[in-house]
């Protein structure tokens, strides 16, 4: 599949090297794509990336990623799906740029003909792409108004390891704000631990 990952940091890095092995087509999206020859993968402009693309991913700051995707165009994003996986954050990374909503909600309002799926975003990037490199299972969740865009997202998911098992589809796009508010409650569990390799595990009652 041709992928456009949105971002040249360590998300996107971390992603296209995951979806890279096991065999997809992936392009880098940059600002300043002749910046950015030194990491390895393929890299090109917004534009490009979004040509480029059956399935995009947004992985930019959180507080630019919508007007960085005005700046590609709406009718240059209908119909393509966007896994979002970004969080808005202050500059001191103690508040949610969207504390009452969430950036997948925000993107989806924008851009209407782009199915909006939200995940991965409750993690470090490095367990996004490897999570058997944990100590036992962990779950990742998806947000979004489209079962066909969900259902693509999942195979992904699979893709970097992470079986239907650990899978939950929490609903529609206005649950992707739990994911994000989840991030203060990630930089506490880091800072207790010292280490930001983990993730967490919903488990349910045991069955009778």
């Amino acid at each position: 599949m041709r992928l456009g990952l949105l971002g040249t940091g360590n998300v996107a890095r971390a992603l296209a090297h995951g979806w890279s092995a096991a065999g997809h087509d992936v392009l880098l999206g940059s600002r300043h794509p002749k910046e950015r020859t030194d990491l390895g993968l393929p890299v090109g402009s917004l534009n490009e990336t979004a040509a480029h693309a059956e399935l995009l991913v947004n992985a930019t700051p959180g507080n630019v990623s919508v007007g960085l995707l005005h700046s590609i165009g709406a009718p240059a994003l209908a119909g393509i799906p966007l896994i979002d996986v970004g969080v808005g954050l202050s500059d001191d990374f103690t508040e949610l740029s969207h504390p009452n909503s969430s950036l997948g909600e925000q993107i989806q309002e924008a851009f209407p003909l782009t199915p909006v799926v939200k995940t991965l975003c409750t993690m470090d990037s490095t367990v996004m792409i490897a999570p058997d490199g944990l100590d036992g299972p962990s779950t990742v969740f998806l947000s979004g108004n489209d079962a066909e865009a969900k259902r693509t997202t999942s195979r992904l998911l699979t893709d970097l390891g992470w079986p239907s098992s650990s899978q939950l589809d929490m609903g529609d796009i206005t649950t992707a704000r739990g994911q994000e508010h989840f991030a203060l409650l990630f930089m506490g569990i880091a800072s207790g631990l010292g280490a930001h390799t983990f993730n967490i595990n919903v488990v349910t009652r045991r069955s009778a």
